[in-house]
């Protein structure tokens, strides 16, 4: 049985714009530092021709949200930010709500530039503040400074109805004491939502070599889970509580376009390294693209687009998916719904062992959702229900 859209989750564009002014010790996107002029004309022109091919295999869809990611989407142009949104509007309807979140950095935040975006049709602005004290923006290669980072969340909310900001938490030498003050500092400035990172040390990383040459110290797994502890604490006293494990809002203000991802919708991805998942006539389908830059510009000049694998996803592959992301949110899981995309239900047995554990809980609704407790281990909660 081929799933049909679910029109309630609505259907999502990421547009990945894969170039930095300079490349984080800790991350491990595909974002990448080029040092030269980008020809930004000729690259608007091969984002619309894949924005046309998803349009092909997907039409008929109307948009709902609009996520710029990256990479620095705001070192991008107003004009080229402007012609692809006018690429998604003119290749599927769009909501009249349509929510269109741009990522950005401190360093690249400006009014004018801000005024641009706004006009191009933004409404939400995510910046990459990471830290709110200049000794760890120093130590995770970050280029502005607090004050910097202030002030670019004081222009984007000059700018824009909805914003939001990034903060990494568990970094070098960090304390709960510390962080819990910076998080309150971070609540002030906010007006609606958080989102909070605990750092991972990715291999491939400067981080990772510093981390295995006994060059960095991050908090032990204890601390780190204080931490996260401290978080969840703070913000929901704050009135921010938890929607997603990473993310925090007041009501009403969840990132859309991130809900549509753990709700298990379709989006399509464009853009280099931008991942897809459309349903097809054939089915629920994975698409990947070109993740080096100069590679899927090529390959989306010649060929109309850059994808360079597709999977098709079996019926098993699209539950696990579901349960995974479906259980990062608090609102947690349909369970007909994943008996629907597995041909089969959850097993009653470890449904029950997990809610003794203390690790998911029914909802009145009769959705299953992860527990305070079980959140942090979702891991393993996730391998035993799809067991």
């Amino acid at each position: 049985m081929i799933e049909h859209p679910t029109r309630d989750v609505g259907f999502g564009v990421y547009l990945h714009w894969p170039f930095c002014a300079a490349k984080c010790p800790y991350c491990d996107f595909n974002s990448h530092v080029r040092h030269a002029a980008i020809d930004q004309a000729r690259w608007r022109a091969a984002f619309a021709r894949e924005i046309a091919h998803a349009a092909a295999l997907a039409p008929g869809r109307t948009v709902t949200s609009i996520f710029l990611g990256g990479g620095t989407p705001s070192l991008m142009e107003p004009a080229t930010v402007g012609a692809l949104l006018d690429a998604v509007a003119g290749a599927w309807s769009m909501a009249p709500d349509v929510e269109v979140t741009l990522e950005a950095n401190p360093t690249s935040v400006e009014a004018g530039r801000f005024r641009g975006y706004r006009a191009a049709g933004v409404n939400r602005v995510s910046l990459g503040v990471q830290a709110l004290d200049d000794a760890s923006l120093r130590k995770l290669g970050r280029l502005h400074s607090t004050a910097e980072a202030l002030r670019a969340v004081e222009t984007a909310a000059a700018h824009f109805e909805r914003t939001s900001f990034d903060l990494i938490y568990a970094r070098p030498d960090q304390t709960p004491e510390a962080w819990a003050a910076e998080l309150r500092g971070a609540i002030d400035r906010a007006a609606e939502h958080l989102s909070l990172y605990q750092l991972t040390i990715e291999e491939g990383t400067p981080f990772y070599g510093l981390a295995a040459a006994g060059k960095l110290a991050v908090p032990d797994d204890d601390t780190a889970r204080v931490l996260y502890d401290v978080t969840q604490e703070v913000c929901a006293a704050a009135g921010l509580p938890a929607y997603e494990i990473s993310n925090h809002a007041r009501p009403g203000a969840e990132s859309r376009h991130n809900l549509l991802y753990w709700r298990y919708g379709e989006y399509a991805g464009i853009g280099p390294g931008a991942h897809g998942r459309l349903v097809l006539p054939e089915g629920r389908t994975g698409t990947s693209t070109e993740r080096n830059p100069e590679a899927w510009l090529a390959r989306a000049e010649c060929e109309g687009h850059g994808i360079v694998e597709t999977e098709a996803l079996s019926p098993g592959d699209q539950a696990d998916e579901f349960l995974m992301m479906g259980l990062r949110l608090r609102e947690g899981i349909d369970p007909a719904r994943y008996a629907a995309l597995a041909g089969r239900s959850l097993d009653p047995d470890r449904v029950a062992g997990l809610v003794e554990a203390g690790l998911v809980a029914r909802r009145p609704d009769d959705r299953l959702a992860a527990t305070p407790k079980g959140a942090p281990v979702l891991n393993a909660v996730v391998a035993e229900l799809a067991a």
